[in-house]
């Protein structure tokens, strides 16, 4: 399926009402209908690397053979969670200021309208999991810290040290270079030689970047799930909670409708409940592609008065109940892209920047 959808500025093209209008819709009167058989079962992520590939891959094998999309968006996430290479995702994730790794998960049931999520959850590989845990097994939505930590004690997840060496001379770097008047770093009367010097070339490069992954499916009975998963915003303060594990920003699901997850500067989407505003886009009968485009519009209205070359990082993805699907980034170079697996094979499809320059 092709998207015929154009780059294009949005901040200076007509897109119908204005964004206060379409907060409060008469969704009881909407229906979504689309014509033909819907595609299913069908699993989405927004990572489309060779990991979101092996992603999909182990989701599929789950909804091929008859199995729910929750247990599919599990299999799915976990893939990327394990991999030591994604500084964004799970093991290998880059800590906080304080060099300690710090995840965020959420999940969602569109058929029970269930949804768990665990925040600053430390020392467990696959935070996704435990929040599947907190949604299955639990009548709380948001566990954390220490609490989320202990519940997943309990339910016999291993503990085991997350910063990986990767992870941890990049934040090492990250500290050296943070500030010239402290004391990190070569002796001062050595600083210009070594950085001629091997030591700073063995180092990677500082990566500050605000990594997720969003995972979403429909299974063969047409029940969505989906799930964010994230190591957070590199450096971040200790303790800081984003997006991912927030039902309504970083994801949301409705088994009538569709499901949508965020990636990006997760204190704007918070702030937009996006997820949650690209499904009711959807709801109104707008294609997963125009809604994920609509709710970057709806945050860069928010801030035009007040810093009109403020664009936040952000990039969504969603999938309406009939298969369709789309993504849309703020900014950057090239367009996104996200992976899809269906009974068509694998794609990677892309979308569409929002903001390629200024208004």
């Amino acid at each position: 399926m092709k998207n015929q959808l154009s780059r294009r500025k949005f901040v200076t093209s007509a897109m119908g009402a204005g964004t206060g209008a379409l907060i409060f819709p008469q969704l009881s009167s909407l229906t979504l209908q689309r014509e033909g058989s819907p595609v299913r079962p069908i699993i989405i992520t927004s990572h489309s690397n060779e990991t979101g590939k092996l992603a999909m891959d182990a989701g599929w094998e789950v909804l091929k053979a008859g199995g729910n999309a929750a247990d599919a968006v599990e299999k799915a996430a976990n893939v990327i969670e394990a991999d030591p290479e994604d500084t964004s995702v799970g093991y290998g994730g880059l800590p906080n200021e304080h060099g300690v790794v710090q995840l965020d998960a959420s999940f969602m049931d569109g058929k029970t309208y269930s949804a768990g999520a665990v925040a600053c959850l430390e020392n467990i590989k696959t935070p996704s999991s435990v929040a599947k845990l907190v949604m299955q097994r639990t009548d709380h939505v948001l566990l954390v810290g220490a609490g989320a930590l202990e519940f997943a004690r309990v339910w016999g997840f291993r503990e085991e040290n997350l910063l990986t060496e990767k992870a941890r001379k990049i934040w090492l770097r990250w500290k050296e270079e943070l500030s010239p008047d402290d004391d990190w770093g070569s002796p001062e009367h050595l600083q210009n030689i070594r950085k001629k010097e091997s030591y700073y070339r063995d180092f990677p490069d500082i990566e500050h970047h605000y990594g997720t992954t969003n995972v979403l499916a429909i299974d063969a009975n047409g029940d969505i799930a989906g799930c964010t998963t994230t190591s957070g915003l590199s450096f971040k303060l200790n303790g800081r909670v984003g997006d991912s594990p927030i039902i309504g920003a970083g994801l949301y699901v409705d088994n009538e409708v569709g499901a949508a997850g965020a990636t990006g500067r997760g204190e704007d989407v918070i702030k937009s409940c996006a997820s949650y505003y690209i499904v009711l886009r959807m709801k109104e009968g707008i294609a997963p592609q125009k809604a994920c485009e609509e709710a970057l519009r709806m945050i860069i209205d928010r801030y035009r008065k007040i810093n009109s070359d403020f664009y936040p990082s952000e990039k969504f993805v969603a999938i309406n109940r009939f298969g369709e699907y789309g993504c849309a980034s703020m900014t950057g170079k090239r367009n996104p892209q996200m992976s899809v697996m269906s009974s068509n094979g694998f794609l990677r499809h892309e979308g569409i920047v929002a903001y390629s320059g200024r208004p």
